[in-house]
């Protein structure tokens, strides 16, 4: 399978990728802090719900290098979690009342450890959710039985598809994406997934192509439904709508083309305060490959920690994440903008 060839940020001498840099950009640009746009709502500090979801980035290691990646992910990638964090992972989890694990990374499957630490959550009786790329699975002859190990463990597979042509497809995820993308679709729907009586829940991920927002979600599902049905006898449960965050590659995307105080009005002019009311930080706790402790996956790439003492597993603390500050930012007009991003923002 090609894969989109992009320089990854992490090797550039002075680039975006330093959170330190991105926070600069992120500041520099004349629209309402995020924080009072909350404050006018009365939402400032914004306040955690509980945490119900406890989100994992297994390892920033992918088979693809798309273009709106924000984990900059990419087969170069060496940041993986080790065994030892995953063990961590299983002990801060039976300290929460959290109901979903959702694994993300990169390419989680490529994690060395993955089925077994799938193994030990099934075990724990949530609701688990991996964000596969669809094109790992057709990728190797060694992930070729991924579909029966997800209907094994009962997993729900969160998919990005940008589009259900193949020319918008590729230019967003690189060539052969949508080819192998719809061939890793009808694996799954030939296992069970997708189907409207089945208990295997297959669910889509629409983001534009470029500095846009997404058009609204029901239609665009409708859309998706019908045309892959058609051309494709590919059923699936329903399609999230997200808009691209400006952090990592589509920031860069956007300082080079010179579009990005334009988005930046864009997302803080489209603010919707009852998706602020909803974002996903609020109920979620995010880590990283090596164990630190994020309000979302957008701040673990900017590497702005938890506002508690326990940052790390190691020292994990439930009741001081449950009372803790969400940070905030300028970037987090992405996950409020519009109808908001219905899957936190999260990309496979």
């Amino acid at each position: 399978m090609a894969i989109l060839k992009h320089k990854s940020l992490a090797a550039q001498d002075h680039s975006l990728a330093e959170s330190k840099n991105q926070i600069d950009v992120l500041t520099d640009v004349a629209v309402k802090p995020f924080s009072e746009s909350l404050n006018e709502n009365g939402l400032f500090p914004l306040k955690p719900t509980g945490v119900d979801i406890f989100q994992i980035n297994l390892g920033k290691m992918c088979n693809q290098v798309c273009a709106h990646c924000h984990v900059d992910a990419g087969p170069d990638r060496k940041e993986i979690m080790t065994k030892e964090t995953m063990i961590q992972c299983l002990d801060a989890i039976d300290k929460t009342n959290c109901s979903t694990v959702d694994l993300t990374g990169g390419a989680p499957e490529m994690n060395p450890n993955f089925r077994w630490f799938v193994e030990e959550l099934a075990k724990k009786e949530k609701n688990i959710i991996v964000r596969c790329n669809l094109t790992i699975i057709v990728a190797n002859k060694k992930y070729h039985d991924l579909p029966g190990f997800f209907n094994k463990h009962k997993i729900e597979v969160v998919s990005s598809l940008p589009c259900y042509t193949e020319l918008n497809t590729d230019a967003q995820r690189g060539d052969g994406v949508f080819t192998d993308s719809i061939k890793a679709l009808q694996m799954l729907n030939k296992v069970g997934y997708g189907g409207k009586n089945s208990d295997l829940t297959l669910n889509l991920v629409y983001n534009p192509g470029g500095a846009s927002l997404p058009p609204e979600q029901a239609s665009l599902e409708a859309d998706y439904k019908k045309e892959l049905k058609a051309n494709f006898n590919i059923d699936f449960n329903s399609l999230f709508a997200i808009t691209n965050l400006p952090i990592s590659r589509f920031l860069e995307f956007l300082v080079a083309s010179k579009r990005y105080e334009e988005y930046m009005n864009l997302l803080a002019d489209s603010y919707n305060m009852d998706a602020a009311k909803n974002v996903m930080c609020r109920n979620t706790i995010s880590v990283s490959w090596d164990g630190y402790l994020y309000d979302c996956d957008f701040n673990q790439i900017l590497e702005l920690k938890v506002a508690a003492k326990g940052q790390h597993l190691s020292e994990f603390n439930n009741e001081e994440l449950e009372n803790r500050n969400i940070i905030v930012n300028n970037h987090c007009y992405g996950c409020t903008a519009g109808a908001g991003s219905s899957c936190g923002g999260i990309t496979t």
